[in-house]
Formats: C-alpha cells, sequence, structure tokens
C-alpha cells in the first residue's frame, strides 16, 4: 500500500477524503466508497499503486480520442476499482470491486450521506493491496516505449481512485517525452484536477446525461461535480472530448441530449468533439435493449444543430469522420477502429481551403 493524498484527519480518529466529489468520511479500518482507499490508524492508504488489473495496446480512437494524434497507439491501464455505481458498467468485473468483496459496506443508497461504515468493527488487516501485477510507474512508461506509443493513457476504470499510480506515471511519462490521458467520468474534486493538469495533455470525460436524478439513480453520484471538471480541464489547456453513452428509455429525449449538447457548445466551445455511443446490455442491464443506429445518428443530428463542429457516433457506422467545418472535406475517415489520414495536413489544417481544424496532432 501506499500513503494517499488529498486528505485530511477529522478529530475521531477518521479522515476525509478529498480526492474525489463524495469527499468521503472514512472511519478508522475502513475503505471509502471506491473500496480501494482505506483508513489504517488515521492515515489514508491507497490499496492499488502499481497493481495493474489492465493493460494494452489500443488505438486511440478507442478512448476515444478522434482529435488527438490520430491513427496512433496508446499504452492503457488501469487498476481495480470505481467511485461510481454504474449497473451498465462495461468493466464491471474490474471497476465494481465493492461489489465483488466485503470491503465495504454492502448498502450504496445514493441518499446516504458520506460516513463511511461508522458502525463497523476495525479490521485494518484485511485491507492488503488490491488484485493486479505490480509495475512501476518507469516500466509502465518502458512498455509504452518498447511499444511506440506516443501516449500513455489511464482508462478501463475511473483513474482517479488510483490517483498516486496515475500522478506518478504521468510524471514520468512527461520526463519521457510522452503524452498522457485520462478517461474519467469526471467526478475528482478541484485539488485533485489541479494536481494533474500540469501532467495531463488530454481527457475523455463521460457525461451521462444531464439530469441529477440519472446520476443519483443509476450512478450513486451527482450531475453538477461533472459539469464543473469539465469546465476546469477545458480552463485548464487540456485537449477535451466530451462522451455521452446513450441508453433508450433513461437519457435519450430530445429534450436531454438538446441540453447536453448546448452545454458543450456553450460552456465548452463547439470546437469539442462529442461522442454519442450506443448501449449494449451489459452487468445489471443485461436484459436491456441495444441502442441503434437510427437513434445515434438522431443523437448526432441534434448535437450539429446544437452548433457542435465535430460530432460522432460511437460503435455504430454513422457520423465517423471527421470534416471540415468549412468546405466539408472529409479528412479523417474511420471504420471503426481503422482510420486513415486524407486531407489533413501535418499542421492540423484542411488540405483544402486551409481551415484550422481544432484538436493535438
Amino acid at each position: 500500500m501506499r500513503k494517499a493524498l488529498l486528505w485530511n484527519n477529522d478529530n475521531n480518529g477518521g479522515v476525509n477524503c478529498n480526492l474525489c466529489a463524495h469527499r468521503c468520511r472514512i472511519a478508522p479500518g475502513k475503505p471509502g466508497r471506491c473500496a480501494v482507499r482505506v483508513n489504517k490508524d488515521g492515515v489514508l492508504f491507497s490499496r492499488v499503486y502499481g497493481r495493474v488489473i489492465a493493460r494494452g495496446v489500443d488505438p486511440v480512437e478507442k478512448k476515444p480520442l478522434y482529435h488527438f494524434l490520430p491513427t496512433s497507439a496508446t499504452y492503457s491501464i488501469a487498476t481495480v476499482g470505481c467511485n461510481f455505481r454504474c449497473g451498465f458498467c462495461q468493466n464491471h468485473s474490474i471497476s465494481q470491486v465493492a461489489e465483488f468483496t466485503d470491503y465495504v459496506s454492502n448498502d450504496n443508497d445514493v441518499n446516504n450521506d458520506n460516513d463511511v461504515d461508522n458502525n463497523a468493527n476495525d479490521d485494518n488487516d484485511k485491507y492488503d493491496d488490491c488484485d493486479g501485477t505490480d509495475m512501476s510507474p518507469q516500466a509502465v512508461v518502458d512498455a509504452a516505449m518498447r511499444y511506440r506509443c506516443p501516449s500513455v493513457s489511464f482508462t478501463y476504470t475511473e483513474p482517479t481512485v488510483f490517483f498516486e499510480y496515475a500522478l506518478d506515471t504521468a510524471k514520468a511519462a512527461k520526463d519521457s517525452g510522452l503524452r498522457t490521458v485520462f478517461v474519467s467520468n469526471g467526478f475528482m474534486t478541484a485539488e485533485c484536477l489541479s494536481m494533474a493538469a500540469p501532467y495531463l495533455d488530454a481527457c475523455n470525460i463521460d457525461l451521462k446525461s444531464f439530469r441529477d436524478e440519472f446520476y443519483k439513480k443509476k450512478c450513486g453520484a451527482s450531475l453538477a461535480p461533472v459539469l464543473e471538471s469539465l469546465r476546469a480541464i477545458k480552463e485548464a489547456g487540456i485537449w477535451l472530448e466530451v462522451t455521452t453513452l446513450v441508453i433508450g428509455g433513461l437519457n435519450d429525449s430530445d429534450e436531454e441530449l438538446t441540453g447536453i449538447a448546448r452545454f458543450i457548445a456553450n460552456d465548452l466551445g463547439g470546437d469539442t468533439p462529442w461522442h454519442v455511443s450506443g448501449f449494449y446490455p451489459r452487468y445489471k442491464m443485461s436484459n436491456a435493449p441495444p441502442t441503434g443506429a437510427a437513434s445515434i445518428e438522431r443523437a448526432c443530428k441534434i448535437g450539429v444543430g446544437a452548433g457542435l463542429r465535430y460530432v460522432y457516433g460511437g460503435n455504430v457506422n454513422v457520423f465517423q469522420d471527421t470534416r471540415c467545418p468549412k468546405c466539408g472535406a472529409a479528412l479523417i475517415n474511420r471504420f471503426g477502429y481503422e482510420t486513415e489520414i486524407n486531407g489533413l495536413t501535418s499542421d492540423g489544417g484542411c488540405g483544402g481551403c486551409g481551415e484550422k481544424i481544432s484538436g493535438v496532432f
């Protein structure tokens, strides 16, 4: 285990975790809601530092990032854990460690406060390092360079919960001339983002809904901190792309999709790419119907109508190509994760009319 960042003691042996917007008050001998940060004798520790549960070489488009080093590979890592409880999580077997262990109370009702298991008996010994393979920050960087990846991505699960490890790895990556990527739910605190920002080059943030009720009932979280993080990431000059998973009957109304698109256009800027992905049955929603291509196409058209210049249909074959917002020329063609640059100049301009395309090229 590794001593955690961003916490302080209370006066009763507990600690206040200031890493994510839950701001858990953690009783002695107990973990936070993420299940991977534990209070041992009044000191907060990370149980996942250097414990890689998933790693791989991915196309950067898989994050998804369409305007950040397109056609490149990115070395991707994750530990177990998450601070959300999404019933539709595609990586639930590694993200939802709290669901598969007795590390935290089973009471995950979104209406409870942030006190975590205050009445349980202390049992410090059962909180050891989480599952995973030992991999130092420098080992991650070495692997990225060995596979000729120009970036390292913290992804698959929520990188906020393995922040100490991600931060040290990002610093090592920057020292070696590599770029860094967070793929996140955006529920970090301002303190966390401020500490990470100097070492981050790009983020893809999930904006799962534009209703607080959805976040509370479906994710065990809230909307406002995500919107605050999106604005702060943009203000910090980190390249930002946004993803919304469209789930039929839950967040796919014209009204809600318009609200998301207008927020992106007005608060983040019309040059911010919006990825609209189709839901596929997973985890606790394995019996729900998948999202059809027609729904994704409708959402994409709503985004264009709201003033977004770069809107993409994720995991369906609609709105895949990057087109010049001025002349309409196809500059980057995509089919799945197969990407081909056809009309984009080396400095990110349209080869036809010279229009500057927003991104990191």
